[in-house]
């Protein structure tokens, strides 16, 4: 093994296996940044990604160039920064991506007062059960409690907030006999 394959196949090793450990935790690296005061963004994604996606492409394309088309290691370098700046553009694309899908709405439980749910698990009275609440674009699966007993898969009104609990009743009776579901 030389120097060639050290490099680019330690480029490959470590900035492919960082750039996934940022993918999955990067909530842990843009921590470690902030903790060190770096608050800068490359088009609204942190530069960690963008440099790692850099230095994984340039050890694949310095190993290709190297390996598989016999160009000699100056030239395999070359071919590695071009690859490289590729791979940063396309992971800066994806991370891109990623954060647009991210909802920054925010909203506070007292938000949920006056929503309609289903009762997942039922509510004794007087207890807690849970209610799936579809609020702001998601489903929530909260803790919900009641005054009166209420079964599972009734639908029900959020009227308070109790803590961290919706407070909920049954929005109408329900039929028993000749009763179509439509879920």
């Amino acid at each position: 093994m030389n120097t060639a394959d050290l490099v680019f196949g330690g480029c490959l090793l470590i900035g492919g296996g960082l750039l996934l450990l940022t993918l999955i935790f990067d909530d842990l690296f843009g921590g470690i940044l902030n903790f060190f005061h770096v608050g800068f963004d490359v088009a609204g994604v942190s530069p960690t990604p963008v440099l790692l996606g850099f230095v994984a492409m340039f050890g694949v394309g310095g190993l290709f160039a190297y390996h598989s088309l016999g160009i000699p290691a100056g030239g395999a370098t070359g071919v590695g920064i071009a690859t490289g700046l590729v791979g940063a553009l396309v992971v800066l694309g994806a991370f891109r991506v990623l954060a647009s899908a991210q909802s920054s709405d925010t909203f506070s439980l007292n938000d949920m007062v006056g929503a309609t749910g289903r009762v997942a698990v039922a509510i004794p009275a007087n207890k807690f059960g849970s209610v799936l609440i579809s609020f702001a674009g998601a489903s929530h699966n909260m803790t919900a409690t009641a005054d009166a007993a209420i079964p599972a898969g009734r639908v029900v009104k959020v009227v308070a907030i109790a803590g961290n609990n919706l407070v909920v009743e049954p929005t109408s009776p329900v039929a028993t006999e000749g009763a179509r579901s439509d879920a």
